[in-house]
């Protein structure tokens, strides 16, 4: 899933010639893939919730493979936008399945690593599966999306011999979506949609941004590979200080940088020379990778604390939020592109993102606190 989930954005120019249309549309492959995501996330994880969970990852797996080879294969626009929907389908509910997996066996004070443990198996696979992706992809975009489906089928079997059975208590949808009945926790999961879609304005067009300046292919295949080792190390060291300190400093501090990060990478990028651009372009982007995968955790461990006996159900949300703001980013910034926003613009609408995520997050906080007030004064 990491491999699927961004090397796409790599590869835009090359789907949109094969299957004649814009770079903008060839990037709706990534808004769809999340779009169906976020939304089928609860409903999936509600039918399937009497299933037992290495059943159900077998079986979303299964769908998820089944689903980029239909992109593999596909002989235009409208079949790869199918087998990108199908791909989702199966994605999320295999997020949402070994989410609840890893939670129900991880102690609480425990849960900030395990959640990072899982995290950097997808960065990992970012760092090391998307170059190769890239690389296979300068002969045929299509083979990129071959290679996930035997990754994943290699993965299938491993699951199918050495993953433990594990049942969990059903649920009914509205239990599900009972937490967002919370204002508090509904806020938290529009955090993450900000920071997925600050993240997917630019990362899904990031070819288009470093084409000035890094006009041969290796050198994407490099920069993206830098992209998933900063991503890689963002989600160890904060997965670390979450369980030092509170996730709530962390998450604040990745999210300031975030936002310093975009506004001064738009400046550098329309106020320097071309010549100066290739080394502060690259500081920009490795700097977001950083951050966005260092803001995975704290959020996550954020969101479990919010509702400690719904942390399962929240996770499934979130993931549906994250799937949400991955679409929403990738629309917006092809709609931007569309209506004529350079590559380098989508950085300021990245930074416009983030600070109505920040103060969302703020805004979090302070009531948090209000409520912990409260709280303490009943019990005295």
């Amino acid at each position: 899933m990491g491999i699927d989930g961004y090397v796409l954005a790599g590869l835009l120019p090359a789907i949109a010639g094969d299957l004649e249309v814009s770079a903008a549309a060839a990037g709706q492959l990534v808004s769809v893939f999340a779009l169906t995501s976020a939304l089928a996330a609860p409903v999936l994880g509600t039918v399937t919730s009497r299933w037992e969970r290495r059943t159900t990852i077998a079986l979303s797996l299964a769908v998820f493979v089944l689903g980029n080879l239909v992109v593999g294969l596909a002989p235009n626009y409208a079949t790869a936008l199918g087998g990108r929907v199908m791909a989702a389908l199966g994605g999320a509910l295999l997020n949402a399945a070994v989410t609840g997996y890893v939670i129900a066996l991880a102690p609480p004070q425990h849960r900030g690593k395990a959640l990072s443990f899982v995290l950097g198996g997808w960065m990992t696979a970012t760092a090391l599966g998307v170059p190769v992706g890239l690389a296979l992809g300068q002969t045929s975009w299509r083979f990129p999306m071959i290679l996930v489906a035997v990754v994943g089928t290699i993965a299938l079997a491993g699951i199918m011999l050495k993953l433990p059975r594990l049942h969990l208590p059903a649920g009914t949808l509205a239990e599900r979506l009972r937490p967002l009945g919370r204002p508090r926790l509904l806020a938290g999961l529009l955090v993450t949609t900000g920071i997925l879609c600050s993240s997917y304005t630019c990362f899904t067009y990031a070819t288009l941004i470093f084409a000035p300046t890094f006009r041969l292919d290796w050198m994407i295949i490099v920069i993206m590979f830098g992209y998933g080792v900063a991503s890689m190390l963002g989600n160890a060291v904060t997965g670390r200080l979450t369980d030092r300190f509170t996730p709530l400093r962390v998450l604040t501090v990745v999210l300031i940088g975030l936002l310093l990060n975009s506004v001064l990478g738009m400046v550098t990028f329309l106020a320097l020379p071309i010549a100066v651009t290739a080394v502060t372009g690259l500081v920009w982007f490795f700097a977001a990778g950083v951050g966005n995968g260092g803001a995975a955790v704290p959020q996550q461990a954020r969101l479990a604390a919010l509702a400690p006996n719904s942390a399962a159900i929240v996770m499934a949300l979130n993931g549906s939020a994250i799937s949400l703001g991955s679409a929403l980013g990738s629309g917006l910034g092809g709609v931007s592109l569309a209506a004529g926003t350079s590559p380098y613009g989508l950085l300021g609408i990245a930074a416009v993102i983030l600070t109505v995520t920040l103060a969302l997050h703020l805004l979090v906080a302070r009531a948090s606190r209000q409520d912990d007030v409260v709280v303490s004064a009943v019990e005295a």
